[in-house]
């Protein structure tokens, strides 16, 4: 039986080009009569193709016309119904935020990646960090905090020196972004299914914004996190080369 495709791509030149090239050969639709989504583009473009069609059944397939193209396969414009039909899923559950700010109000995002506390002046931000209800740490002092998925754990984690998951793993990462105090601590591996509570101390004198896969929201007070297992993102890659057998490579790199 044909698939159904339909192509999505950004604004990179890169990408536009590949569009005119894959639609003149494979046809296009639209996303929510697909079987399956084509993204054209980068890791972040492919980020944004999630958070798109979230509510669409169709998987996503992405080829890489970025630059480091973790989430995506290589780009070639032959024999695609056949890479198609013989790609591996790949299921990833993302982050649900609940951010309050200095106004009381409410901000809610969802992220593949990770949720980060970042300091938005020229002081270091002062966090307390609590799990399910419970306070761990009473104040941490720094740049800020992440809290990562295992897909999200070799992007903006890993650069910030925390742990790569496997992508089966039933753990989150928690990683300080250059803590001054406790000077040596590093973060924390949590269950998956944990909440995570940050509050934010004197947020007036120390500014904190927060960042979900990119959205941003300045002078928050507190934020909850937490796994959402009943989102599910669907991702296709080539035999061989799916996010599990990816992560395991980056870690002998």
């Amino acid at each position: 039986m044909t698939q159904k495709i339909a192509f999505v791509a950004s604004d990179a030149e890169s990408a536009q080009d590949a569009l005119v090239q894959l639609t003149a050969r494979y046809g296009q639709i639209d996303a929510k009569d697909a079987d399956i989504i084509v993204a054209l583009g980068g890791d972040g473009f492919m980020l944004q193709t999630l958070h798109a069609t979230q509510d669409i059944a169709a998987p996503v397939y992405g080829m890489n016309r970025g630059t480091v193209g973790f989430m995506m396969n290589a780009f070639d414009v032959e024999n695609l119904p056949e890479r198609l039909s013989s790609s591996e899923l790949a299921v990833i559950n993302p982050l649900v935020m609940r951010a309050t700010d200095i106004h009381g109000e409410i901000h809610n995002a969802i992220a593949i990646n990770e949720v980060s506390m970042l300091r938005a002046g020229p002081q270091a931000a002062k966090l307390r960090i609590s799990v399910d209800g419970r306070e761990r740490m009473g104040e941490l002092v720094s740049d800020g905090v992440l809290l990562s998925t295992p897909a999200g754990s070799t992007a903006y984690n890993y650069s910030a020196h925390g742990p790569i998951l496997p992508i089966g793993a039933e753990v989150l990462a928690l990683t300080a972004l250059n803590a001054f105090r406790p000077r040596r601590w590093r973060g924390a591996l949590l269950h998956k299914n944990a909440k995570v509570t940050f509050d934010v101390i004197d947020p007036h004198k120390r500014p904190v914004m927060c960042d979900a896969d990119s959205r941003s929201f300045r002078d928050v007070t507190s934020v909850e996190i937490q796994s959402e297992p009943r989102i599910e993102h669907r991702l296709l890659f080539d035999p061989g080369h799916g996010l599990e057998e990816r992560v395991l490579r980056e870690q002998f790199e």
